[in-house]
């Protein structure tokens, strides 16, 4: 794993959908870049009471990667917009502005482009008040061609610089290229399904994925 920094690295990860494999792929490629990770809205934990940060901070090495304290820790495992009706929490824009951090930056979304944030705003909204490149991370299975072209629609739509599609699963080339071509848009890489899942299997699987020259600015 290289030693350097990347400064100008600053990217937003959003998926397709949930369950799609982002907060892995934002672990690895903020341990591949040196960079500090913000979950700006958690909504709910896992079986083992952990949030996303969690996961990230378990997956990666504390002397390269920061992860920076969320906005919101939301109790309610749902679309954030509901999770904070539920505890009785009004999400604050001006809260969601992006950290104050030198250096290179992984911000992750919650679910699709589209996921409410409020009754007004969805995280695309959030997206573009950022203007940061957008990576979409996407599954490789059976749906990814229409779900991932609606999501670049979605984004561009806002004016929004999609950097790249990262695939996650099995290699399935016809979706992969599909996509890229009619998308207009870079193929990143895939990382496969890891059987053990944990840190250094993880910076294997990205290196030999991923290009990180592709994010290095």
């Amino acid at each position: 794993m290289p030693s350097e920094r990347h400064p100008a690295a600053r990217y937003v990860v959003t998926g397709t959908d949930t369950d799609v494999g982002k907060t892995v792929f934002a672990a690895a490629l903020a341990q591949a870049l040196g960079a500090a990770y913000w979950k700006p809205v958690q909504a709910g934990t896992d079986e083992a009471g952990q949030g996303d940060a969690d996961v990230v901070a378990r997956l990666t090495d504390s002397s390269r990667v920061t992860v920076l304290p969320g906005a919101y820790h939301l109790a309610t495992p749902c679309s954030p917009h509901r999770a904070a009706e539920i505890d009785g929490v009004g999400i604050d824009p001006s809260r969601l502005d992006l950290p104050a951090h030198d250096g290179p930056l992984v911000v992750e979304g919650a679910g699709g482009v589209l996921v409410p944030l409020d009754r007004q705003r969805t995280y695309a909204d959030q997206f573009a008040r950022w203007g940061l490149p957008v990576v979409i991370v996407a599954r490789t299975a059976l749906g990814t061609i229409n779900h991932t072209l609606l999501s670049i629609e979605a984004l561009r739509a806002r004016g929004i610089s999609v950097h790249g599609v990262a695939f996650i699963g099995d290699s399935v080339p016809d979706s992969e290229e599909t996509i890229a071509a009619m998308g207009a848009v870079r193929r990143l890489g895939r990382l496969p399904h890891l059987d053990h899942l944990e840190r250094a299997a993880l910076a294997i699987a990205f290196a030999r994925g991923f290009d990180l020259a592709d994010f290095a600015a």
